[in-house]
Order: C-alpha cells, then structure tokens, then sequence
C-alpha cells in the first residue's frame, strides 16, 4: 500500500495512527518466543525435509504435490517414507543402505561413555541450581546430522533419493512419468 499526497500528511498529524507498526510486537508484557509453548515444547521434527518443487505423477493418476514433506525410513529399513503432517503420502522401497560402523565404536567406548556420563552430571547440576532461582532448565538435545535431497536422472528417467540421519544412509528411487 503506497500513501501519498494530502492523505500521508494528514495520517501523520495524528499521535494514535502509525504507519509502519514496531516491532517486536509486545502483548501484555510477554514478548514473541518466550511463551511456554515456544520455550518448552517438543521439536517439530527429528526426520530431515524434503523439497518437492515439481509434481510427480506415477502413471496410475495419483500424484505427489510440489511441497516440504518429511523422509522417514521405516524401522525395518526396507522403505523409505514421504510424510506429510506426519501422514504416510508415499513408500518407496529402499535399493541401497549403508550403515557406518566407525562412529558405534566411538558410542561404545568406555572413554566416551565415562566423557558421557561426567557432561550429564554436570547438566544435572546446573539444572538443580537453575530450579533453586527459578530458572528454566536447561535443554541439551544432541544434534544429530540429518540430509534428505532429491536429483532428477535422464537417463532412466526417475528420480533419485537420498536420505541420511546420523549413520544411516539409505537410496530410493521413483520413476517419473
């Protein structure tokens, strides 16, 4: 919206009207981000997104919509899962899985473990501390590496995905019609 002219000048003459609003926006004393369903709530997601940017028809007259959908692999390791709102859209069949064997090594060593065992006490001290002052505690979740993509190949016409998550990655395949 452009304002221009007498209009502009008139809006401006008034103390209650502003024409751009300020930001951040503070409601009754409680900023954007700090309510509890921010500050304490679950993750929206430990499956890595994918990014569909074309439809993908399969020939039988269903197709996949352009969109972000979230790659699952099933717990058998067999499939890999399209989910949307944590709906099943698409199982494709897994044609590769590789899963590393160097970093169970490292989880298991008893010099990790001990390394393991000395960070989660000390996070249950500070929590402690931080319940006496009535603090929030702290929330260490471990980051895990998470990849999903997907690649167009024109010579068997099909698209190729790529799905990883920590150790694990696993390959599928889609024809495209």
């Amino acid at each position: 919206m452009i304002l221009e002219g007498m209009f502009f000048e008139n809006t401006m003459n008034y103390p209650t009207n502003r024409i751009y609003p300020q930001y951040p926006t503070i409601t009754a004393g409680v900023q954007e981000g700090t309510e509890a369903i921010y500050r304490y709530g679950l993750r929206e997601s430990s499956y890595p997104t994918l990014s569909i940017v074309d439809p993908i028809p399969n020939g039988h007259g269903q197709v996949i919509p352009a969109g972000h959908y979230e790659l699952a692999l099933s717990d058998d390791r067999q499939f890999l899962l399209l989910l949307e709102a944590k709906n099943p859209i698409a199982v494709m069949p897994v044609f590769k899985l590789e899963v590393s064997t160097e970093e169970k090594a490292q989880v298991h060593d008893a010099k990790s473990l001990r390394k393991k065992n000395k960070h989660d006490k000390e996070i249950i001290r500070t929590n402690t501390k931080r319940a006496k002052k009535g603090m929030p505690p702290v929330n260490e979740e471990e980051e895990i590496y998470q990849e999903a993509s997907m690649e167009y190949i024109k010579d068997g016409k099909y698209f190729l995905i790529r799905y990883e998550r920590g150790d694990v990655k696993a390959w599928a395949a889609v024809k495209a019609e």
